[in-house]
């Protein structure tokens, strides 16, 4: 698969040595500078600048660096930073930097590079990076008119199957002098393809990311110097509906918000030769079609497509639109425009199809082998007319036909008409689905494999974790796990890909985001969701359950919202992000204050809404348990819950250097909480809470809201309902498989963590992948309890198995003292009965690499730590005679350890070792 290492909130900047002393000892791979998500245009004014040291060598530590920006390479090049030159500043931070130097302008440019000082020697990087300032102020786009065709067409229909044609806009543009320079800034709604001189600009699909655009539209900005020339030139556009003019238009207005038909605002800015500037805009001389080839393209059911009607050379000047119409001033959106700081999707890989049968019908049933989340190519030869129809499903009924029903009223369809001339290659451009198999009907001749290439779409960002292990049953829920989360991956993290939902749960999201982060460079991702889940909280400080807030689900309970908190930590713990801290904490305290003014009763949090949702049913053949053994009280959950989240503002309220008073609101509300559970909820005579289910006595463990002397005694309830109720198996729902692995693992049973990883019986991870899940379900019978309403793509029952994986099993974690993978936490459960582990995870320092094999009577461990950081490493020995570092036994000399709680603890600098005990 193709994929881009990118970095939305700063710059990366790898470094190669260039003196004497370090040459071929410190450099780098993968040489890369990228702001945000595009360097070209963004609006921060203080940008963070990061880099990397690469080194084949140990203990590499940076000392200091210099940082030079200047506005033109040549100033660069001369060491002149006309922008800012930090001089040599003492200090070890790679990553983060805030500039500080002259006020960055509107659209301008900036060129930079690093140099620094090592324990090894002077290095300075050799590639220099770039990036340049988007429109920074509204009153820049005023001139620039949104323009569109405000109206449905012959053939549309706005209802709850709303179908819409796409609208296809032009522009002849005359460039008198010779282009020195040119950019375009668009914002395309809701979705667009740009052109110029009928070559598509950019490798983008399903562009822009979608936001809630009566509060934000974001737009893109294209370096396109290359692609205009002197004299005439040709602009265009093609627009479609994405979320802006909905799946299901005027269809439940109290629930679904729309916001009316595709429009688009464009600058192209032009700098000449001579010095002169240009700026080109949308008004009403651009022209405008419905009448084109794209018949209709909704998220829920598809695309159709009439080759016979495609527009030849539309978008060059050979083209004559007399028969177009002029294109109309429209409304702007309402939001306020932003860069957009977050990759666009992109096809990522391709999946060749596995087999193709006809059905009794005369259709054929094409399977991919992988759920997958894209599109499916087409290349077909055939009559003008002919017309080839492509429905999308997750699975088969028992007789091989397609399963829809638990599609809902989503209808999942591409059609494709011929034109009739020759082989003909086709794929949507405006809709996405998620699917396994798919049904085809109306092929003119008999289909072969070869026929179709399943094309995988998601946010363009860079996996980043590797995980293999002893176990096939867990590297399979790997793998599934890979593909469930990318193909959720839409600009935001939505829930699942194929049904007429599609949403931004916030509680899928809560901890999940969290294990994410090790498989993917999720950042800027979830740092742009943060922005859509304070843009859609209420004035009084309500959080929705979906944000953007598509659907208007306010439901005010604790465990969905509080994903705004727990993301945000996860943020700062795994990429060493302070700054999402510091802009959201005034909303999340307004949701504390909003919570506890309306919801909280004597101490504790009234108000759930979804419970421990998903909870495994007792029979195979229920969507939810019926048992009330099973269900954990809704109050406990939310009181748990809300003082989990009370904790993590506290740390919040000290990063920030917030005064005392927040820290004491914290500690006195959370105290009174806590207080107020344990005399409610605790059982002394049992040592359990509330009904002695896993999720009742996990949450306020794994919270520390148990007394001390007491946890032991409640963690014994825990493995007995576990081991002995549930035979080894899960019991918990989305909330409570949040802390289930983790706790287990903490509180001495790493083996009945595993066990629940390696399981392949009901109710399992390893159940899903054995009756032939390539994703993760939304049920945990999800075959056999009503199909329907399961969803085969969801990630919200991972909980914290992905975090578990790499923290506990690999032993790769970041400090929370220094965040971001400054110093690295390996301290891996060697007993969990696996024989051998091998993981990467290319943190914002490097990659980590931990790769361990047991036998009988040894234990070699091989690992990695990157350049610049360092690693706490625990050793399952207290003989420091029974190890040896790199085949040399411990020399404190050389290398700083000490045995603790029956382990031999290591100091070590950043370097490749191999680790042996017997």
């Amino acid at each position: 698969m193709k994929r881009f290492f990118l970095h939305t909130t700063f710059i990366i900047l790898t470094l190669i040595s260039i003196s004497a002393k370090a040459q071929n000892k410190i450099g780098v791979t993968n040489l890369q500078c990228e702001m945000l998500s595009n360097p070209e245009g963004i609006d921060v004014v203080q940008p963070r600048l990061s880099w990397q040291i690469n080194a084949n060598v140990s203990d590499v530590k940076q000392t200091a660096y210099q940082i030079i920006v200047s506005s033109t390479l040549e100033n660069l090049n001369a060491n002149k930073g006309d922008l800012w030159d930090t001089g040599k500043v003492q200090s070890n931070a790679s990553v983060n930097i805030i500039y500080n130097g002259k006020r960055l302008e509107n659209r301008q440019n900036a060129f930079w590079k690093v140099i620094l000082w090592t324990n090894k020697g002077e290095i300075q990087s050799v590639d220099k990076a770039h990036f340049s300032m988007g429109i920074m102020n509204y009153a820049d786009w005023k001139s620039t008119r949104w323009i569109g065709y405000e109206k449905a067409s012959a053939g549309d229909s706005i209802s709850q199957y709303s179908k819409l044609s796409a609208r296809y806009l032009r522009k002849e543009i005359n460039l008198k002098k010779q282009v020195k320079s040119a950019k375009v800034y668009i914002m395309g709604m809701g979705l667009y393809e740009l052109y110029i001189n009928g070559n598509k600009i950019g490798d983008q699909v399903l562009a822009p990311v979608p936001t809630d655009y009566t509060k934000n539209v974001k737009y893109n900005v294209f370096d396109v110097t290359s692609q205009l020339k002197e004299g005439k030139n040709m602009l265009g556009t093609i627009l479609g509906n994405g979320r802006f003019f909905t799946m299901r238009q005027d269809f439940k207005p109290y629930k679904i918000k729309t916001f009316g038909y595709p429009k688009m605002a464009l600058q192209l800015y032009v700098e000449y030769t001579d010095g002169t500037k240009e700026v080109i805009r949308t008004d009403d001389t651009w022209k405008v079609t419905t009448n084109g080839p794209i018949l209709s393209n909704n998220e829920y059911d598809g695309e159709e497509y009439d080759a016979r009607k495609e527009l030849k050379n539309w978008n060059t000047t050979n083209f004559d639109d007399k028969n177009w119409f002029q294109a109309e001033y429209v409304q702007e959106p309402g939001g306020f425009y932003e860069a957009q700081m977050t990759p666009n999707m992109k096809i990522m890989g391709e999946v060749k199809p596995i087999s193709i049968k006809q059905t009794p019908k005369g259709t054929y049933i094409l399977d991919m082998g992988q759920n997958m989340v894209g599109w499916l190519q087409l290349k077909v030869k055939g009559k003008s007319g002919d017309k080839v129809i492509l429905k999308f499903a997750e699975s088969l009924q028992a007789d091989g036909s397609l399963y829809i029903e638990n599609l809902r009223d989503a209808r999942t369809t591409d059609v494709y008409t011929l034109k009739g001339e020759g082989e003909e290659i086709w794929e949507p451009t405006f809709v996405f689905h998620g699917f396994r198999f798919v049904e085809v009907s109306g092929f003119p001749t008999k289909p072969t494999l070869d026929n179709f290439v399943g094309k995988v779409v998601y946010d363009d960002i860079k996996t980043t974790g590797t995980f293999e292990s002893s176990d096939a049953v867990m590297n399979q829920i790997f793998k599934n796990a890979y593909w469930g989360i990318s193909g959720n991956y839409k600009g935001m993290p939505i829930d699942c890909p194929q049904r007429n939902e599609r949403q931004p749960w916030l509680g899928d999201r809560t901890t999940g985001a969290y294990g994410e982060s090790f498989l993917f460079d999720n950042q800027t991702l979830y740092a742009k969701w943060l922005d859509d889940i304070k843009n859609a909280q209420t004035a009084d400080g309500g959080i929705p359950d979906v944000a953007p807030a598509f659907w208007r689900y306010y439901g005010d309970n604790v465990t969905w919202p509080g994903t705004y908190i727990t993301v945000a930590e996860m943020l700062y713990q795994q990429f060493g992000d302070k700054k999402v801290i510091e802009k959201h904490y005034p909303s999340m305290k307004k949701w504390v204050v909003y919570m506890e003014q309306n919801y909280l009763v004597k101490d504790l949090m009234t108000k759930d809404k979804y419970g421990d949702w998903c909870v495994p049913p007792e029979s195979l053949e229920l969507i939810h348990s019926k048992d009330s053994a099973r269900t954990t009280n809704g109050e406990l959950i939310a009181s748990a819950f809300y003082y989990h989240l009370l904790q993590k503002m506290k740390k919040f309220a000290t990063i920030n250097g917030n005064n005392s008073d927040d820290i004491q609101y914290y500690d006195s509300l959370s105290e009174r909480v806590k207080t107020a559970f344990n005399v409610k909820f605790f059982n002394a005579s049992k040592n359990n809470y509330a009904n002695n289910t896993v999720t009742a006595n996990l949450l306020p463990l794994a919270f520390g809201m148990v007394p001390e002397n007491l946890q032991s005694k409640v963690f014994e309830n825990i493995v007995h309902e576990v081991e002995v109720t549930y035979n080894g198996h899960i019991s918990t729902g989305v909330i409570g498989t949040q802390f289930l692995m983790r706790t287990l693992s903490e509180y001495g049973r790493p083996d009945l963590s595993y066990k629940l990883a390696s399981n392949d019986t009901y109710p399992s991870w390893g159940y899903m992948a054995k009756n032939g899940a390539t994703t993760i379900w939304e049920l945990w019978n999800g075959n056999t309890a009503d199909p329907k309403m399961n969803s085969q793509n969801h990630v919200m029952l991972l909980g914290d198995l992905l975090i578990w994986y790499y923290e506990n099993i690999a032993g790769i974690k970041s400090n929370p003292e220094t965040p971001g993978f400054k110093q690295i936490i390996m301290k891996p459960d060697f007993e969990t009965g696996l024989t051998f582990v091998n993981a990467s995870y290319e943190s914002i320092h490097g990659t980590i690499k931990s790769n361990w094999k047991k036998t009988k009577n040894n234990l070699q461990w091989n690992i990695t730590i990157p350049a610049n950081t360092s690693a706490i490493v625990y050793l399952p020995s207290t003989k420091v005679s029974a190890v040896t570092l790199d085949n040399k036994k411990l020399d404190k000399t050389a290398v700083s350890y000490k045995v603790e709680n029956n382990k031999l603890i290591l100091i070590l600098p950043s370097g490749s070792y191999v680790l042996n005990v017997k």
